[in-house]
Order: C-alpha cells, then structure tokens, then sequence
C-alpha cells in the first residue's frame, strides 16, 4: 500500500512539474523570480525560460533570432519584458499574455511566409500588377508593394518586406539610452532592416496615452514607444494620421533610438495593394557595421526643456528627445 502511494506521489510529482513547463512561459518577469524561489525544480524551470527569452526577443516569429545582450556590470535586468508581434494589430486588452521561453515553437510562430497580417484582403476581381510577366520587377512606385490581389508569390522582388526580419540584429543595454537595436552583421545601403509594429490606435486614444506616457516617463524610469506617422499626399491638402504604439506589444523596431542627425536608417511609408493601410518600414540609409547601433529621426518637432534627455553624441545633438502634441 505504501509503495503505491509512493508511486503515485511520485506520478503527481512529474505532472505537475511538467505543467509548470508549459505555463511558466506566460509569467511576468517578476512572478517567474518569485516561483523559482520555492524549489530547485522549479528554479531550473525558470532559469531556462529565461535563457530562452534572453535568446530571442521575437518569440522565432522572425527568420532569425534576435537575442538580448546587458553587459552593464551590476545591472540585473536580463532582458525588457513585451509582447511580440511582427505586424500591426488592433487594440489589444490589457490582460493579454503570451508564451515566451517555451521549447515547443508552434509553426505558426516562425517567420517568412506565414505572417498574418489582419489589414490585408483580395480584393474580387482585382488582377493585382503584371509583375509575374516581369521577371518579378514591379512599375509601380517603390512605396506600393505586391499584395493579395496579385498573381505572384512571396518569391516576387516586390514584397521585400513582407517576410518580415532577415537581418541579423541584436538588443543591447547601454547605461545611458537604455536598450537599443544593433547591427549584428554587415548591413548594405538600402537593405530593409524591419517595420515598426504595434497596436494600430485612434488619435483620441493616443493622445490620452501620450499624456500618461509623459508623466511616468518624467522620473526616468518609463520608455514609452508610441509612434505618430502623418503621411500627406501631394495635393498637400490630405493627410493620413497612423498612431503605432509599440510599448506594450510591438517588435524589435521599439528599440531604435534616435539620433539628431537622422541616423542611419531611412523610414519608407510602404503600401501594399489590397492592404487596409499603409506600414511604416527601416531601410538602411547607408551601409551599416556590424556593432553599429540602429538609429532614426524620431521627427523635426518641437522640443520640451523638461522633456526625455537625447544621448546620441552626434556633434547635431539638441539634448532632448523630440516631441509633439500629439
């Protein structure tokens, strides 16, 4: 009798930590830190979710793994915790989760070809660009890229973008700017290094946040990641106001800091056909070293005495980060 007991002590034992496995990936940074302190299993447990998310930031949505990288002596932070996505997506509830750190990659969440993307449709009827007959060259403007209603595949030289990161990037912590998106290989000039991704917002919703984002960020303790992308058309009387905000769940475009001088980045609006709306996407402006940060213009706006202090060195350096009433 005590033997079977034993046996099944033992079973539950198993189970249980074979659970923990599966639902550890969707703890906060600080719930994972405190359940590791109960036992060694489960510290173990812990400890290689987080080398897993240390590992890559892009959850392997991406076609290449982003890793994180704090070389900050003393610093404990490993890695900044967010939710992932490599494309745009409506408001999201604030109890959202998602698995981060698991060993069992779902094929939904790999990169290239299986990215959805809720903003694009066919349209009936629609014959797309005559790309196919082209060898893949599209005559359409370089900011209109292949979409649903086209005959091609994603093989075609006018979907660069869509396939989402191919580049090899990394996240590095810096004492000063806090984390930032580096090269990790030799970038060529006009290669397209990502998109900047988040929750797609209304303006009133984003200057609400833009409001609170300001007060938290005021004792230097908060980054936010909020995006404004007025796109005018040429008759200069139209304007398409995009709110992108990537603070909560975004990708690894929420990590570009800016640089008064422009950076090294140039920002293209690409449109695709059959897409709702357009993206916001980062062409290298020029060739970018391996170890060299990623930086854009963050804007020409105007600039708040109290506002976020500018760290990027440039001999063009204003001190403080651009801002805008937004």
């Amino acid at each position: 009798m005590k033997e079977q007991q034993s046996k099944k002590a033992h079973s539950s034992g198993e189970a249980f930590f074979q659970c923990a496995a599966v639902f550890f990936p969707y703890l906060l940074p600080v719930e994972l830190a405190s359940i590791s302190l109960t036992c060694i299993t489960l510290y173990q447990i812990a400890k290689l979710v987080t080398a897993r998310r240390i590992s890559d930031s892009s959850r392997n949505f991406e076609n290449v793994p982003i890793p994180f990288l704090n070389p900050i002596v003393g610093d404990s932070q490993p890695y900044p915790y967010f939710l992932y996505t490599p494309t745009q997506v409506l408001q999201m509830k604030p109890d959202l989760r998602q698995p981060w750190g698991s060993d069992n990659v779902s094929q939904m969440c790999q990169g290239g070809h299986t990215r959805p993307d809720p903003f694009l449709f066919r349209v009936e009827g629609g014959i797309g660009c005559g790309c196919v007959d082209k060898g893949g060259i599209c005559d359409n403007c370089p900011c209109t890229e292949c979409g649903p209603s086209c005959m091609c595949d994603f093989g075609c030289g006018n979907r660069m973008t869509q396939g989402g990161v191919s580049v090899k990037l990394k996240i590095v912590k810096d004492d000063r700017k806090g984390w930032g998106l580096y090269a990790a290989e030799l970038i060529p000039e006009g290669k397209f290094v990502c998109e900047y991704t988040g929750e797609l917002i209304s303006t009133k919703e984003s200057r609400q946040r833009q409001q609170k984002y300001d007060e938290l960020a005021s004792n230097g303790c908060f980054t936010p990641a909020l995006l404004v992308v007025k796109e005018h058309f040429p008759s200069g009387n139209v304007c398409i106001r995009i709110n992108i905000d990537a603070t909560r769940i975004g990708n690894v475009a929420r990590f570009i800091n800016h640089s008064c001088d422009g950076g090294n980045l140039e920002t293209v609006i690409v449109r695709s056909t059959g897409s709702l709306l357009s993206r916001v996407c980062f062409f290298a402006l020029r060739e970018i070293q391996e170890n060299e940060e990623i930086s854009f213009s963050y804007g020409c706006f105007r600039l708040k005495p109290n506002g976020q202090r500018c760290f990027c060195d440039t001999s063009s350096c204003t001190g403080f980060l651009p801002s805008e009433h937004t």
